[in-house]
């Protein structure tokens, strides 16, 4: 007969394979919930007094998709560069900039993606992360940045004083 301590590992498997679940399942929802549908019904900031709109930038492959806001008939901003998370430039991430605007920022959200495909065509996480994500050299993404930094530099963005922030896949490319 099996003693004590011969079961506790089994009984330690199971609570990792219940653990392992939990967070797996807390993941997944997270990502459900972090998704572009639930972030299209979250908060949405008004862009009176804000000047807001899409341009696109020469860059090495093509032109750079950016959303910018600001305020309106303002110059020499504190710039913020915000870095999209892995469903790319939505509506949550376009909000963030507006807010940013509100503050007195000029916020530039690129679409760091445009050259290997639209996140939002893609229905599940595994292929947004093998058919896009994962197809997105850092080296470009930087390019990418230092393009956006120059642009603002060029059209009412105070060089001295530019910043930026990601969310998800972004932070990794922050950090």
């Amino acid at each position: 007969m099996p003693t004590t301590r011969e079961r506790a590992p089994q009984s330690q498997n199971k609570s990792m394979d219940r653990r392992d679940f939990l967070v797996s399942a807390t993941a997944a929802g997270f990502a459900l919930a972090a998704g572009p549908v639930m972030a299209a019904t979250a908060i949405t900031t008004p862009s009176e007094g804000l000047s807001t709109k899409q341009i696109a930038l020469p860059v090495q492959g093509g032109r750079l998709p950016v959303y910018l806001a600001q305020p309106a008939r303002a110059t020499h901003l504190p710039t913020v560069l915000v870095v999209q998370e892995i469903f790319g430039v939505h509506e949550y991430i376009r909000d963030v900039c507006r807010r940013l605007a509100r503050q007195g920022y000029l916020a530039i959200a690129p679409e760091l993606y445009f050259r290997q495909g639209d996140p939002s065509k893609l229905t599940s996480i595994p292929e947004l992360q093998s058919q896009i994500v994962s197809q997105v050299p850092d080296d470009q993404v930087l390019a990418d940045l230092d393009a956006c930094a120059a642009w603002a530099a060029q059209h009412g963005g105070d060089p001295a004083r530019l910043a930026i922030t990601g969310f998800c896949w972004g932070g990794r490319i922050v950090w």
